[in-house]
């Protein structure tokens, strides 16, 4: 229930955004600011899972590029996806990774078309896991995000101006996995019988690659 809670808020709070970028900036000027800028940060979703990630990325006038790298991420209880769930197993996303192309549709506001590779390791709720993985595989995504950046000191003329919050929602479908048929049949020893796990989605559990997430970075050279 707790991670549905954060799961619900950080959701709200990203869409909130993602509106506000339309009620703002349909009148955006012409010129871009934030052209030609690096940008280095981590999301907040990954450290509520007990892991972490980097996330750097340029833009340009129009473009912008990234890459990411998730580390340790735990989907635990109603975390895990719903198959993981009803076999009471976990799921581990040892590493996560891979890069985004984005258009600036307005300076704050963009798409972004992201491929992206997941690492799982899968076992046992609780005491009953193993020192060694139920299974481990790995997925492929190929989807895309909607990002928006937030500066809240940005009229600052100091170090500040380059703090970064920067909302986002994607859609991250898997489109193959390392497992066979995107699944596994073996011998649960908790409810007692065989079951047939399948390859995780990415996102909520039920939404087959949904998720959302908000990005703490800092801009270089804002302050210019």
């Amino acid at each position: 229930m707790k991670n549905q809670k954060i799961a619900f808020f950080t959701a709200v709070i990203v869409f909130s955004f993602c509106i506000r970028t339309f009620g703002q900036e349909h009148t955006a000027p012409a010129s871009f600011p934030y052209s030609n800028r690096f940008t280095l940060g981590g999301g907040v979703s990954q450290i509520l899972l007990g892991g972490f990630n980097v996330q750097a990325e340029y833009t340009t006038k129009r473009f912008v590029f990234d890459y990411s790298h998730g580390f340790n991420l735990h989907f635990k209880g109603n975390a895990a996806s719903l198959v993981a769930q009803r076999q009471q197993l976990q799921e581990k996303l040892t590493h996560t990774l891979g890069f985004g192309v984005g258009y600036r549709i307005t300076p704050r506001f963009d798409i972004r078309f992201e491929p992206k590779i997941h690492f799982y390791e899968v076992n046992y709720n609780g005491d009953a896991a193993g020192p060694q993985p139920l299974k481990s595989y790995h997925t492929v995504t190929l989807g895309a995000g909607a990002y928006y950046r937030y500066y809240p000191f940005e009229h600052q003329k100091n170090v500040l101006a380059g703090i970064l919050i920067m909302p986002s929602v994607r859609y991250w479908p898997n489109v193959s996995s390392s497992l066979d048929d995107n699944s596994f049949t073996y011998f649960n020893k908790i409810t007692d019988k065989l079951e047939t796990y399948k390859a995780a989605p990415q996102g909520f559990p039920a939404t087959k690659g949904l998720l959302a997430n908000i990005t703490i970075a800092y801009t270089f050279g804002m302050n210019k």
